[in-house]
Parts: C-alpha cells; structure tokens; sequence
C-alpha cells in the first residue's frame, strides 16, 4: 500500500490506548500520526504524559514519544489530522456516546472499544468473524448523523470472546441453552498487579455490569438487520457469572450448552477447528490463520501457554466433553486485551478499510 492511513487514538494514554499504539507499530496499512487525550496530558509529549504509566511488556514506540498529545475535546482539531480514529477515552457513558458522535459528525470514522454505542440500533458491534455483514447497516447510520463518511462501529464485551466464537462455530446443531462462568484477568478493569495489589492471591466474585453484556451481547451479534437497526436473536439462552481472578491477561470461560440437534464429540471439535471468515479469506495483517485451536490434553488451554496463540488473536478450547446434565461442556481462553479489546478493534477497521469504508480523507 503506496500511503498509509493517519489514525487518531483518542484516549491514548490509557491502556487499552497503549496497547492500540504498540499493535499499530510497524502496521503495513495504518500509522498513528495523532494522540488524543484529556486536558490533563493535552500539550505534553506523549511520553511526558504517560510518565512511568506505560503498561506493555515492549517499550514504547520511538514514533510516538515525541507526538504532541491533543485535547480530546477539540474534535475538529484532532478530525483535521486523520483518517479515523479509534477510540478509547475513559469518559462517563454519555460522554463517550457524544464524542464518538462528535467525531462521526466531523466525517471520521470512529472504530470504538468502548461500551456506550454497542446497543445503539444502528451502530455495528463486530467480531469479524462472526458478523462482518453488520458493517451494512453503517449506510443507515450515515443517513441519520447526515454524513457521507463519518460513522462508529464497536466491538463487543472481551468476555464473550472465549465463548461466542465457539456457539457460533456449532451453530447448526442448535444451542439453545448456555451456562457460562468467566475467569477475568486484571488487565480488563485496565489494572497491572503493581497498581492492584488486593489481588494478589485474591478472587472477586462480581465485576460491574459484566453479567449482563456476557448474556446479551452474543444474541446482538447473531442478531439480523432490520431496516435501519440490528434486531438481535432471540436464542440461546445465555446465563453468565463474571468473576476477577489473579492473572494478568487472558479470559477463560467454564461452559455448558444444550443442543437441539445433538452432535458427537468429533463434530463439534472439527467445526471449531475448520471455523474462519473474513479475516482469513482476506489475509487481514491483524487475523489468526487458526481463528479456534483445540487442545486434546485434559489440562489445557492454560493462560501461561496458550494466551498469545496467534499472536493473542486466536481462541483456544479444551475439555470439550458430554455432561450429566447438559449436552456438553468445554473451557475457552482468549486474550482480554488483544482479541478482546485493542486487537479485536484494529481487526474490525482493517475489515472496513478492506471493505472500503474507511477511505483517506
């Protein structure tokens, strides 16, 4: 690609914003030219405003740490210098939804982690694998904010990520019913154990309106456009309890499912393993070649081994196997903050610059 597109970051000193600017180093499409952040940063150089907060395990990027941080606020300021923006501000959820239309409304695209849009009707939450065919309803969304470029696509909760891939690889055998329980890294309330020590050695059995998204969320994503809105399906059932555990990064789910068509043990394990879309069929520089492993050893999959396959990008399943009360039961394990947040949200915008909807300005 002869001219990489300029991304914005907004909300670029936080983690989710440090892990967007490692994952865009040396990205073949797209180059972060602008960071935006809030008052307190704006002004500063991006390394002087992050200080001793840079939460990766790789150094910061020498191509940031002298960029100017923006105040997130002055969107016209921060639309003029990009292509479109990711974003993930740390704001009240009316506030994120204003800002993100703000910038919509200035002709840039806005490829959000956040929360706050993921039930508005006309706005796409995308795992690419699963639902790039929600991208369409970006046309109504268009006619409704006035513009001819701008919009906001989202991506979903990192907890479902271990687990609604693997529902959806089996769905023609029918799941109807779902018990799920999450084991929660850290990473995902933005916390290392250095600035959370109570956790060390510690479990906490709530996480904040986590239990709702991880039994919603799915059914928007199986969901079907309607008009100008994405109606979700209506099954399975999903009953969810979220629950914070002492590990740095990795989601790992304990699932139970009953199926209307009853499968064996193999077919389900070769639909995992054959399962891909999109991503793949393209060759997105940020898509697993595997998108599901299956892991045949009674003690896998396990955080220290099988967190970063493909490149934390990848989804791995074990102790698949019949139960006593439902049809089976299986462990998933995905990377929180790659699959689950940063990386599943440069997957989606390379899915929409590969489908033409983010363009150069």
């Amino acid at each position: 690609m002869s001219e990489k597109l300029r991304v914005g970051i907004l909300g670029g000193t936080g983690m989710v914003g440090q892990r967007f600017i490692s994952l865009l180093e040396n990205h073949p499409w797209f180059e972060v030219t602008t960071i935006a952040a809030s008052s307190r940063s704006a002004g500063k150089t991006y390394e002087d405003a992050v200080g001793d907060r840079w939460k990766m395990t790789t150094p910061m990027p020498e191509a940031v740490k002298k960029l100017i941080v923006m105040n997130v606020n002055e969107v016209e300021k921060v639309a003029a210098q990009v292509d479109f923006v990711f974003s993930a501000v740390d704001m009240s959820k009316d506030e994120i939804k204003a800002i993100e239309e703000a910038y919509a409304r200035t002709e840039t695209p806005v490829v959000s982690n956040n929360s706050a849009h993921r039930w508005t009707p006309d706005v796409p939450m995308v795992v690419p694998e699963i639902n790039p065919e929600h991208f369409q309803i970006i046309e109504a969304q268009k006619k409704r904010l006035g513009t001819t470029r701008g919009f906001i696509a989202v991506k979903p909760n990192c907890s479902i990520q271990s687990y609604a891939p693997v529902l959806t690889a089996w769905k023609e055998f029918e799941p109807y019913e779902v018990v799920a329980t999450t084991y929660q890294a850290i990473s995902g309330a933005g916390k290392t154990f250095k600035d959370w020590p109570e956790m060390v050695g510690n479990i906490i059995p709530y996480i904040g309106g986590e239990e709702e998204k991880s039994e919603k969320e799915p059914l928007r994503i199986w969901g079907k456009i309607e008009g100008d809105k994405i109606v979700p399906a209506t099954s399975p059932v999903i009953t969810c309890q979220c629950i914070r555990v002492p590990v740095l990064n990795g989601h790992t789910a304990a699932v139970f499912v009953k199926f209307r068509k009853k499968p064996t043990k193999e077919q389900l394990i070769e639909k995992l393993t054959s399962f891909s879309g999109e991503p793949q069929r393209l060759g997105l520089p940020s898509a697993p070649k595997q998108f599901i492993q299956y892991l045949e050893e009674d003690n896998r999959p396990q955080v220290a081994l099988d967190v970063d396959f493909e490149n934390g990008m990848g989804i791995s399943v074990g102790r698949l196997r019949e139960d006593t009360v439902y049809d089976f039961k299986f462990v998933g394990l995905s990377h929180n903050t790659l699959r689950g947040a940063a990386g599943g949200a440069l997957l989606c915008a390379e899915l929409l610059k590969a489908q033409g909807y983010i363009t150069k300005k």
